[in-house]
């Protein structure tokens, strides 16, 4: 716990020493909202696993802690610090393209628990990770009246239609706020949104934890709504998992995988009844901090997933990978336990690391055809999800 508190006090820090600067644009705003920003900064610092951000990375991300719909780049531990940009243009010039996987994270949207678990989802392909900051303002006050902490699977409708009062407010333009669907999606929705359609970035693992597979969500129907074509080649190479809440997905999408904590009460009270969990962690809550008992281990459980099902790879890169890395082992069996466990030093967690790797190569990817849907916002899935 003293790694948390030590992150979480450094950062609270660094964001009180920003707050003249941030006072001269929006002081009403920015004061009425910043007791709430602390609190959820408190909550992801305890819901999140924090003590893989470095404290030179918390120092620099504090003043853009609310900033919704910004983007990080978060590398893997060790490989770099984590890269913070304000728009999908700086996004590309930071070397954005080389991000294998997209993530969003829930509970209390500031950007040190986004960091947080984009970091424990790098550490488990060993690649870059885009995350894009979910943010608290004006819309998120309202919704949380209305109960939206408890409820927000189903006030889904609700944030987006009050995002007008954030802008009006004079919020930070960040992300894709120019875009044109201001109004049907909310800030962090859009930049997803956009982020997804732009042919410049591959995507091989969409994951979201809590409220952040909702945004997901959310984008991927209304990407769907607007360019089918892009939706199916996404749908051909794009694995999902969803940790901590089952929100349906637009069926095209047939690689899902649902991942629960078994005494995740939380996250049931908002999944969709009509979708079962494809994997259940043992002894596991909502919350995915490695400091407090009862977590859900994010690394480990994604190492296990694209291990026991690996997202599809052409041969050149296999062999390439195969070369730099040594030989390849047989995979592992598939355990008869859905819960992951720490795996044992020098023991055949070296297989499952490979085959991680093998899966997030840079090469292309053969396309196969995915089965057509018509067009449905949250309808009822196909098998498998």
């Amino acid at each position: 716990m003293f790694q948390t508190a030590f992150t979480l006090s450094l950062t609270q820090f660094a964001r009180t020493l920003s707050l003249p600067e941030r006072l001269q644009h929006s002081p009403v705003r920015n004061l009425a909202l910043e007791g709430l920003r602390q609190r959820n900064l408190a909550l992801d610092a305890l819901f999140y696993d924090v003590t893989v951000i470095t404290p030179e990375e918390a120092f620099y991300i504090s003043d853009s802690l609310a900033a919704e719909g910004a983007i990080m780049i978060v590398p893997p531990s060790g490989l770099g610090a984590l890269t913070l940009c304000e728009t999908i243009d700086e996004f590309v010039l930071r070397g954005g393209g080389d991000a294998r996987a997209l993530a969003v994270a829930g509970i209390g949207g500031s950007a040190l628990g986004a960091a947080a678990f984009a970091r424990n989802v790098a550490d488990a392909i060993d690649a870059p990770v885009a995350v894009v900051v979910s943010g608290y303002g004006i819309a998120d006050v309202i919704t949380e009246a209305f109960g939206g902490l408890f409820f927000f699977g189903h006030l889904k409708g609700l944030r987006p239609f009050l995002e007008s009062l954030d802008d009006l407010a004079g919020r930070p333009k960040v992300g894709a706020q120019a875009e044109a669907t201001a109004a049907r999606a909310s800030l962090d929705t859009r930049t997803v949104q956009a982020l997804l359609a732009d042919s410049r970035f591959s995507f091989r693992l969409l994951t979201g934890h809590s409220k952040g597979n909702l945004v997901l969500s959310a984008a991927l129907h209304n990407l769907w709504k607007q360019d089918e074509m892009r939706v199916a080649e996404l749908a051909r190479h794009t694995k999902i998992v969803t940790i901590g809440t089952r929100i349906a997905m637009p069926p095209i999408f047939t690689d899902v995988v649902d991942v629960m904590g078994e005494w995740d009460w939380f996250g049931e009270i908002n999944s969709r009844r009509f979708i079962h969990a494809d994997q259940h962690v043992a002894h596991a809550w909502h919350h995915t901090n490695t400091d407090l008992g009862g977590h859900l281990p994010v690394t480990i459980t994604l190492m296990e997933i694209l291990a026991a099902s690996p997202i599809v790879e052409d041969q050149k890169t296999g062999e390439r990978q195969a070369a730099n890395l040594g030989a390849v082992a047989e995979p592992p069996a598939m355990p008869e336990t859905r819960s992951p466990s720490p795996p044992a030093p020098g023991s055949g967690n070296a297989t499952t690391i490979e085959k991680v790797k093998k899966a997030f190569s840079a090469g292309p990817m053969p396309s196969a055809q995915p089965p057509a849907f018509g067009r449905s916002d949250e309808a009822q899935p196909p098998e498998p999800h």
